[in-house]
């Protein structure tokens, strides 16, 4: 079992790849983990280091994912934080030649584009995104501001939000990080929609919002899919686990989540 997931890389913290990574080794899941960024932390800190990597350095690294036949082996494709228009035209050409190669690939897409209402991606990625990474992925993870972004559509309701994931044609679609008119008080929804069915996953609204949740949810769905799981199931288990590392964290009193040991596994 092997995923490909070609996202963000911190020092500090867990966003991008430094969560996403470790959370489906922890589940048992071969990982790849290419680069888009390497950063001293989550941007949102007062002070940042590192950079976002060239484009040349990350389409060379995929080169050399393809020459290690890491295409053939894999199970789940997942693309994240792109870090700039040059690599996420790269990457989407990557993803265009992956999905021609193995014709079992699940390409998942984690449209990192913005939260809060607000875009904070450089100019040229949301068009990529939008134009060759959605259309090509069989799943995508957007947070409620990027489906009502990607699909044109304010959401409000459950009807609301099927009609925003039809937008988004053929694709299986998990929305993060929902309230809508008939959530319960209190809570907080994860849903995926699949041929226009719902499956609503609430827990209880906690008063923490540590950076990485959503990398999280995206790995460990990555890994249950590659390990053979029902998407209803694999989103189920990454609910929960997330939940689970949610409430741990903030017992803690951390602003970074508390990961290790994964909830449900071994140090």
């Amino acid at each position: 079992m092997l995923v490909i997931s070609i996202q963000s890389q911190v020092v500090h913290g867990h966003v991008g790849n430094s969560v996403a990574a470790y959370a489906m080794q922890a589940e048992g899941v071969n990982v790849a983990a290419v680069p888009t960024t390497l950063l001293s932390n989550h941007p949102r800190y007062p002070t940042l280091r590192g950079r976002v990597l060239e484009t040349e350095l990350v389409a060379d690294l995929l080169r050399g994912v393809e020459e290690r036949d890491l295409v053939d082996e894999a199970a789940v494709l997942v693309t994240g934080y792109l870090g700039s228009p040059g690599n996420a035209a790269v990457i989407a050409d990557f993803v265009e030649r992956a999905l021609k190669r193995n014709s079992k690939l699940v390409y998942f897409c984690d449209p990192v584009i913005g939260d809060d209402g607000r875009v904070y991606v450089a100019d040229g990625i949301l068009d990529v995104v939008r134009h060759r990474l959605l259309p090509a992925a069989h799943l995508t993870t957007p947070n409620r501001f990027e489906l009502e972004l990607l699909s044109g559509t304010r959401i409000a309701d459950a009807q609301g939000l099927r009609v925003a994931c039809t937008a988004l044609a053929g694709i299986d679609v998990v929305a993060t990080g929902c309230t809508l008119t008939d959530t319960p008080e209190g809570q907080m929804e994860t849903i995926l929609c699949a041929d226009g069915q719902l499956s609503r996953f609430a827990t209880p609204r906690l008063p923490i919002r540590p950076y990485g949740t959503g990398d999280l949810l995206t790995g460990l769905i990555a890994a249950h899919l590659a390990k053979g799981k029902a998407m209803e199931a694999a989103v189920r288990l990454a609910v929960e686990t997330v939940f689970a590392v949610l409430v741990r964290t903030q017992e803690a009193g951390s602003a970074e989540m508390r990961l290790v040991p994964l909830p449900g596994h071994s140090a």
